[in-house]
C-alpha cells in the first residue's frame, strides 16, 4: 500500500467509482466527495495528500473549491474536465492546480499524472507512515499524536501505550504485557502504574479516550466505535 491518500471530488458516482478503481488497484488509499463543499468538510477532518477535482459540479465547482482550499492548504490538485479549452486549463493552473486532465482519459494517463504530481510535491518532504484513525493521527517517527488537528501533550509512556494499543486494534493486552512493551523488561513498575497512565491518557484524549476500553480481569484494548 502506498503512503498516500487521494480525495476524488466529482458529482458523478460512476466517475468516482471508475477513478477509485484505478487508484486502489495501484495501491493508493482513496476517499470521495460529491462536490466542493463536501470536500472542504472532509479536508477539515483529515487532509489527503492529493485532490482530483472535477471542474463542473453543483453547489461549489472545482475552481471555486480551489480558491477556498488555497486559503488554508497547499494540498496538490489535479483538475478533471470535459472542457479542454486553453482558457480553462490556464484558469485551473492559475488557481493552484498542478495538472489538468481532459475527459475522457486513459487509466495509464491518470496514474502517470498522479504519480508525477505526488513525486514533485513530496520529494523534499517525504510522507510519514502515520497511523490515522478518524481524527486521531499517531506519527511514530515524530513521536507525536494529534487529535482534531491539535497536538496532544503526551508523555513517552502515554505515547507508547497508545501506539501499542492503536496499532493492534481489538487485541487485548494485559497490564504485564504493556509494562514489558512500553517500560521494558527491566522495569520496576506495578500494574497500578499502567492504570494510572491509562486514566491520564483518556483524560487528555477527551471523548476519543473511550476508544481505550477496559477488559475487566484482563487488561486493555483499542476499539473504534
Amino acid at each position: 500500500m502506498k503512503p498516500y491518500t487521494i480525495l476524488i471530488i466529482d458529482d458523478e458516482p460512476q466517475m468516482r467509482k471508475l477513478i477509485r478503481t484505478f487508484l486502489a488497484r495501484d495501491g493508493y488509499s482513496v476517499e470521495e466527495a460529491t462536490d466542493g463543499m463536501n470536500a472542504l468538510s472532509k479536508i477539515n477532518i483529515k487532509q489527503p495528500h492529493l485532490c482530483i477535482v472535477d471542474v463542473m459540479m453543483p453547489y461549489m465547482d472545482g475552481f471555486e473549491f480551489a480558491r477556498e482550499l488555497k486559503e488554508f492548504s497547499n494540498i496538490p490538485l489535479i483538475f478533471l474536465s470535459a472542457k479542454g479549452e486553453e482558457w480553462d486549463k490556464i484558469e485551473g493552473l492559475k488557481l493552484g492546480g498542478d495538472d489538468y486532465i481532459v475527459k475522457p482519459f486513459m487509466p495509464g494517463e491518470l496514474l502517470a499524472r498522479v504519480e508525477s504530481v505526488l513525486r514533485r510535491s513530496y520529494k523534499n518532504n517525504p510522507v510519514r507512515h502515520s497511523l490515522v484513525i478518524g481524527p486521531l493521527v499517531i506519527d511514530p517517527e515524530a513521536h507525536t499524536v494529534t487529535l482534531d488537528n491539535k497536538q496532544l501533550p503526551l508523555t513517552l509512556k502515554e505515547f507508547g501505550i497508545l501506539e501499542t494499543l492503536a496499532k493492534n486494534k481489538g487485541r487485548v493486552y494485559t497490564r504485564e504485557q504493556l509494562l514489558a512493551l512500553v517500560w521494558g523488561d527491566n522495569h520496576h513498575s506495578t500494574d497500578r502504574t499502567v492504570d494510572t497512565h491509562i486514566k491520564t491518557l483518556r483524560l487528555k484524549m477527551g471523548d476519543a479516550g473511550s476508544m481505550i476500553e477496559t477488559v475487566w480481569g484482563i487488561g486493555y484494548k483499542f476499539e473504534v466505535k
